[in-house]
């Protein structure tokens, strides 16, 4: 939630956040499916209870200085569920990136979207493709990316310079390299425009690869700085 306030502070556009469900069916903010990383307990989020969850230090496991110390540790920082972050930022608008399958989560994260009145607020993102197809059935008028196999026909569409095409989702959101083809360049984001995909990139701290896929034409950063992104923009 620290870090939440401190994004909203510097006036990041969106969250990006990830979430599964813990044992008793809690929709958990976390990026990783376990607490190693943050946490410091190897526990699994779907083997664990929220009330196990609400026990974990999610201060932990942060670092500035590459480990040689952890000001977050011991500071009362819990792991949070999506309804705290939704009820405490609802003028935010936010991209929930759906992390699991199964169990599904998707009819409660919808349910919960609905209660939390931030519908307008909301964009739904996943790699996977069976929770994209549940939220478009279940809720068509939520924004939703392109998972993998989407953006595979995606490039297969770019190759053929298909007209014909038409992605079944609102925002191609790629890494800027991946497996050394180079995805971030203006003639894949002017396709992507063409068949009226948003196109975001992930995740980039660097200022000057922030300014040079800004030059190319993307449309939205995933950053861990917001702060950072924001200078670069604001100095364009």
């Amino acid at each position: 939630m620290p870090a939440f306030q401190a994004a909203a502070d510097a006036g990041a556009a969106y969250f990006e956040l990830d979430v599964h469900l813990s044992r008793d069916g809690e929709i958990v903010v976390h990026h990783d499916p376990h607490f190693g990383r943050t946490c410091g307990r190897p526990d699994s989020i779907c083997e664990s209870t929220w009330a196990q969850i609400t026990e974990l230090d999610a201060g932990y496991g942060f670092s500035i200085d590459a480990g040689r110390s952890f000001p977050a540790r011991g500071r009362g920082i819990r792991v949070p569920r999506l309804a705290e972050v939704l009820a405490a930022f609802r003028q935010q608008r936010i991209l929930i990136e759906i992390k699991q399958e199964k169990p599904s989560l998707v009819d409660p994260l919808v349910k919960l979207i609905d209660r939390s009145g931030v519908r307008k607020n909301v964009a739904i993102a996943s790699e996977l493709q069976q929770p994209i197809d549940q939220v478009r059935a279940l809720a068509p008028d939520l924004p939703t990316n392109l998972p993998y196999f989407e953006i595979v026909e995606f490039m297969q569409a770019l190759a053929a310079r298909n007209e014909s095409y038409r992605p079944r989702g609102n925002a191609l959101q790629v890494p800027p390299e991946y497996e050394g083809w180079k995805l971030a360049i203006p003639e894949i984001i002017e396709y992507a425009h063409l068949v009226g995909l948003v196109f975001d990139v992930w995740t980039v701290n660097e200022e000057a690869e922030m300014r040079s896929l800004l030059d190319a034409g993307v449309d939205g950063i995933i950053t861990d700085y917001p702060a950072r992104a924001l200078k670069v923009i604001g100095s364009r």
